[in-house]
């Protein structure tokens, strides 16, 4: 009886260990083109893959940008998963360019298989296959860019891979929304943030409605995070889009002390959680016309607040934008 209790102790801590240590499963949306700190988010996302911490699902892009998909899928290449599904948003808006030209540079120089957006299927059909082949609270989504496709994704309604509405598809498979977005100005009580501005009405129907649990890394977190300098200044590191979209980006803009980290902070706590690097508050946002975003009474979002200083934080992010693709 003794042996038998212990080996079934040793079963089921075994089973806990497997399960807290499982691969977090991610669909990343962002808007890769109007800034640059999305092609960091993505070699963090890419090296905790490699690692056995993160599951890429999908990668899709709220940005109808010309480059967007030839940049998901340069870089998908590069960190060798050119398989993964890629999803962009079908209408014509939001359009943001990519006015650095980084990633022009990157997609003339580097291999992919998407050569154009139209290669790449609707985003929000793409979110509902992915989504209803998965267990049910299994998907982490972590939106580094516009609300477009999360609020279509709401709207939608069953299709040839669910029978269920969007909101419904949402409530039964996604774990967590995790999304760069938001910020609390001088006041303490309203900002004006890119991801939630570009699409108002899109982020107000998000956060009025998404029925899982959101965790927002706003504004004020990924300023004072910067990145990129020891990534450019790697000399062992050669033919990495990661390493010329930063060096071209940085070079441009003349800033020889690193880009601010806002989307990768949303990947870092999104697979490894919020401790130790950060605490959080419970807060409750409206999202007006205009796109400013004002603190209102309740508890609806985990906030994040930093914990450890700064520079411990980008240090973290900084080594792991510096991953090299795994030989598959």
């Amino acid at each position: 009886m003794k042996k038998t209790a212990l080996l079934l102790l040793l079963f089921f801590c075994l089973d806990a260990h497997a399960q807290k240590h499982s691969p977090v499963l991610i669909i990343f949306d962002t808007d890769i083109a109007p800034d640059y700190d999305d092609v960091g988010a993505m070699a963090l996302l890419h090296a905790f893959a490699d690692n056995g911490e993160a599951t890429i699902l999908a990668t899709i892009s709220s940005n109808a940008f010309e480059t967007t998909v030839p940049t998901l899928s340069v870089l998908n290449t590069y960190f060798n998963r050119p398989g993964i599904p890629v999803g962009v948003v079908k209408d014509s808006l939001p359009n943001k360019n990519c006015s650095q030209l980084w990633a022009q540079a990157i997609v003339a120089k580097y291999p992919h298989a998407l050569q154009s957006n139209a290669a790449a299927m609707d985003a929000v059909k793409l979110y509902r296959k992915i989504l209803s082949a998965q267990a049910n609270q299994s998907v982490t989504v972590v939106s580094v860019g516009f609300f477009t496709n999360l609020a279509g994704l709401l709207n939608s309604t069953a299709d040839e891979y669910s029978p269920l509405d969007g909101t419904k598809l949402v409530e039964q498979k996604v774990k967590q929304l995790v999304s760069m977005a938001a910020r609390i100005g001088k006041d303490g009580r309203t900002g004006y943030e890119f991801n939630v501005m570009v699409d108002a009405a899109a982020t107000k129907k998000v956060f009025a409605d998404w029925p899982r649990p959101i965790l927002l890394s706003g504004f004020e977190i990924g300023e004072k995070i910067l990145t990129g300098v020891p990534l450019i200044q790697n000399e062992s590191i050669i033919n990495s889009p990661v390493k010329d979209a930063f060096e071209i980006a940085l070079s441009k803009d003349s800033n020889r002390v690193g880009r601010n980290s806002w989307d990768q902070t949303a990947v870092l706590v999104a697979v490894r959680g919020i401790a130790p690097w950060f605490g959080y508050r419970r807060v409750n946002f409206d999202v007006e016309a205009d796109g400013k975003n004002v603190l209102v009474p309740g508890e609806k979002f985990t906030y994040l607040e930093f914990k450890q200083a700064p520079d411990t934080i980008a240090k973290l992010i900084g080594d792991l934008m510096m991953h090299q693709p795994v030989k598959r």
